[in-house]
Parts: C-alpha cells; sequence; structure tokens
C-alpha cells in the first residue's frame, strides 16, 4: 500500500486574479503530489474575496514538506499554522543557518498567537523581531546584531500575493511585456494619470535615472517633472550629476553640444572641468547656493527639496563629493529614501535600476525605460501587475511625459 501524507492547505483573498489558485495546483502535481478541493468560495464582485482549501496527499513527508514550503512562498497558508520559529544572530552580520529568506510581498508572521506585519518589506533578506514589542522588519546582513531573533525556516510565516489593480487599468494593460510596439502615448498619457493619483494622496515617486538623460537632451524635461512636484526622491550615479553640471555650466554632455549634436573642441575636458567646479566648491549644494550652478537636473532637484542618493562606482571620474562611494553605505542611504514610495520610474540606467528594484517591495509601481529591451526585461520582471517595460529613447518619453504634465499644469 502506497504511504499517505496529507496536510490543508488555505488561500485566501483574489486567488483567482492573482493566479495564486492555479499556481498552488500546478506546484503539487509538479512535485508529484495530487489534491483534492474540500471547499471552493469564489468571489461574486471584483472587490469579493474568494476562499479555497485544499488537501494535499503526497508519496513522502519530504514530498508533502516541499509542497507545503513552495505553497507557502505563492501565499498558501497552512490549515493549522503553527508559530513562528525564532533563532538568535550568533555573529554579527551572519544569520543563524536555515534563516527565513524573504521575497518582496507583503508577509506576516504567526507571533504569539497573532499575525504581525513584517515592515520594511524587501526582497533577499531576513526577518528581525523583536518580542516584547511585537515587531518584525526585514534586515540586510549589514542588521544582524548580536543576540537579535531573526525567523528561521517556514513555520508561521504568510505572505500576500499581489492583486489586480483595481482602480488604474495601466498596470494590468500590457504590463511586463517588453515590446517596441506598445502604443507609448497612450500608455505615457496612463502613467501620468497614475502620477497624479499617487501626489494626490501622498505619495512620493522615486526617479532612477542614469547619465543618458542628459546626453540625449532630455534633462530639461526631468527638470520640468521635479519642479511641477512629481518627483521627490531622484537615485544616480556620479555620471548623471557630472554631466548635467558640465551642461549646465558648458552646454555639452561628454563634450558633445547639445544643441547642435556635434563635438567642441576640446569639449572632452568638460566633463572634467565640471567636477573640478564641483569639488571646490565642496559640493553640489554649495555651488546651487553661491549661484554658480544655475539651472539643470541638480539644481532643479537641489532648489524643490528632492532627497538625492548618488551611488558611485569603480569607473567614476573624480568624483563628486556628494557621490557615496561606500556601497553599503549607499544602500543604507537608499533604503532609508523608500519610505511612502508609490512609483519608481528607471530611465536608462541597469546596475542603478537593479539595486533599486531589489530594495522595492513588490507593490510599487514600477515603468523601466530603456532603448535596449534586454534591460527593460530585466527590470521589468517583478509580477504581472505593477510592472511596465518600455523600449524607447528616454528623450521622447521624458518629452512626452512632462508636455502632458505641464497640459493638466496649465489646463
Amino acid at each position: 500500500m502506497t504511504d499517505r501524507h496529507t496536510a490543508r492547505l488555505v488561500l485566501k483573498g483574489h486567488i483567482i486574479d492573482s493566479m495564486m489558485l492555479p499556481q498552488v495546483m500546478d506546484l503539487v502535481m509538479d512535485q508529484g503530489g495530487n489534491f483534492n478541493v474540500e471547499e471552493l468560495r469564489v468571489g461574486q464582485h471584483k472587490t469579493d474575496p474568494s476562499y479555497c482549501r485544499l488537501e494535499i496527499v503526497a508519496g513522502s513527508p519530504e514530498t508533502l514538506d516541499r509542497i507545503v514550503r513552495q505553497a507557502r512562498a505563492l501565499g498558501a497558508t497552512v490549515d493549522s499554522e503553527e508559530p513562528v520559529e525564532l533563532g538568535k544572530v550568533t555573529q554579527d552580520e551572519v544569520f543563524p543557518e536555515g534563516f527565513y529568506s524573504t521575497s518582496n510581498l507583503p508577509t506576516e508572521i504567526l507571533l504569539d498567537g497573532r499575525w504581525v506585519n513584517v515592515e520594511k518589506q524587501e526582497m533577499d533578506c531576513a526577518i528581525a523581531v523583536d518580542r516584547v514589542a511585537g515587531r518584525a522588519w526585514c534586515i540586510p546582513f549589514q542588521g544582524a546584531k548580536l543576540g537579535l531573533d531573526l525567523v528561521v525556516g517556514h513555520r508561521g510565516v504568510r505572505i500576500t500575493p499581489l492583486e489586480r489593480s483595481r482602480q488604474t487599468e495601466i498596470f494590468t494593460f500590457m504590463a511586463s511585456e517588453v515590446s517596441a510596439e506598445k502604443p507609448k502615448k497612450v500608455l505615457i498619457g496612463q502613467i501620468a494619470a497614475e502620477m497624479r493619483s499617487i501626489r494626490k494622496s501622498g505619495g512620493r515617486i522615486l526617479v532612477v535615472s542614469g547619465p543618458a538623460v542628459v546626453h540625449t537632451g532630455a534633462g530639461r524635461y526631468l527638470s520640468r517633472l521635479i519642479e511641477l512636484g512629481f518627483v521627490q526622491v531622484l537615485f544616480a550615479g556620479n555620471a548623471l550629476a557630472v554631466h548635467d553640471v558640465e551642461s549646465a555650466l558648458f552646454g555639452t554632455a561628454l563634450g558633445v553640444n547639445l544643441e547642435s549634436g556635434l563635438p567642441i573642441e576640446h569639449g572632452h575636458e568638460h566633463h572634467m572641468r565640471a567636477i573640478n567646479r564641483v569639488r571646490a566648491a565642496g559640493g553640489l549644494r554649495q555651488m546651487v547656493e553661491s549661484g554658480q550652478l544655475k539651472s539643470g537636473v541638480m539644481h532643479s532637484a537641489i532648489t524643490h527639496g528632492v532627497d538625492i542618493v548618488l551611488a558611485g562606482s569603480v569607473r567614476d571620474d573624480g568624483p563628486l563629493p556628494d557621490v557615496i562611494t561606500d556601497m553599503v553605505k549607499a544602500q543604507q542611504r537608499m533604503r532609508g529614501a523608500l519610505t511612502d514610495i508609490r512609483m519608481a520610474i528607471m530611465l536608462s540606467t541597469m546596475l542603478h535600476s537593479i539595486a533599486t528594484g531589489n530594495m522595492l517591495p513588490a507593490g510599487v509601481r514600477t515603468v523601466c525605460v530603456d532603448i535596449n529591451p534586454a534591460v527593460v526585461t530585466k527590470l521589468a520582471d517583478r509580477g504581472s501587475w505593477q510592472s511596465i517595460g518600455l523600449v524607447t529613447d528616454v528623450e521622447s518619453f521624458l518629452r512626452e511625459l512632462a508636455s502632458v504634465m505641464d497640459s493638466d499644469a496649465h489646463g
């Protein structure tokens, strides 16, 4: 007689819209198990949650454990849930063996008889717990301090899969499909509408920008979005700031005149001269306050109170005094700036965008714009209904977006 090992899984919420139910069913069969649907209640309206209880049957305890563990990652919970298991940090910046590795989806833990929301949700972290305060939050390795309690194993952990947007269909329509043939004007108009909605409700918008924004002449449009109040946080590297200052001081980017598109004699020196001016002033803010920097993206961001984080790399010239060259400190500053971020617009910068995407909760709306389809594919692959990838020139995207926002401002 074949061994029979069973467990009961419960799925709640928009389990059909989010594809949780069919994904769990596929998982069980792929892993060699079987399932029986013991109860299924489907919501009658778009806002109604659904409920399903499945009996999972497997031929061995190992197979059953594997199915249950992977089903939890999809958002299922065990019918009779056990409390979370904790382990202590015994060495600074090292997680205990068997620690729970987080996803970017909303997560809760069963702590002392109640479900506790995990704060600062981020993928590829551990979950720290303060039992006295009844709190839990995500930490990177650097946050693991001696004696801190961390979640180990998968027991007592549940996640909530993303649901289809009910207010704005822009993040359901053609989302996560990368194509150069999307109706960009329509999409940009709907992105603008989402940005207005976010700002009206007090949410914040993050822009992650590469130097191509300046090289293509699109800096003026990013500055306009900042001036209109649609950018609260700006992540970039040394290059964006350097070439933005070069553009403001000399009218060039990498020595190429931004008006004529022609290289200027000795123009290749301009970015170095720009760096030298900023270093002499003591920093970008000092340049703005002294009147030496009168225009450009950095000028607009500083004068409009945007939270700026410039993270450096090994290839940077200079770098500018404002650039954080310690990568751990740069990550910490970036994490600290992500409070209440509801949308991230990533413009032609693969590495900074990937780093940012890894820090964002899954529910943050993400717009990825790059002329390279491979970059957009990598950046847009964050779930079915919260990411848009646009393969297009960043100048045309920003020009159209700024035009729509300007029209609304004057309308």
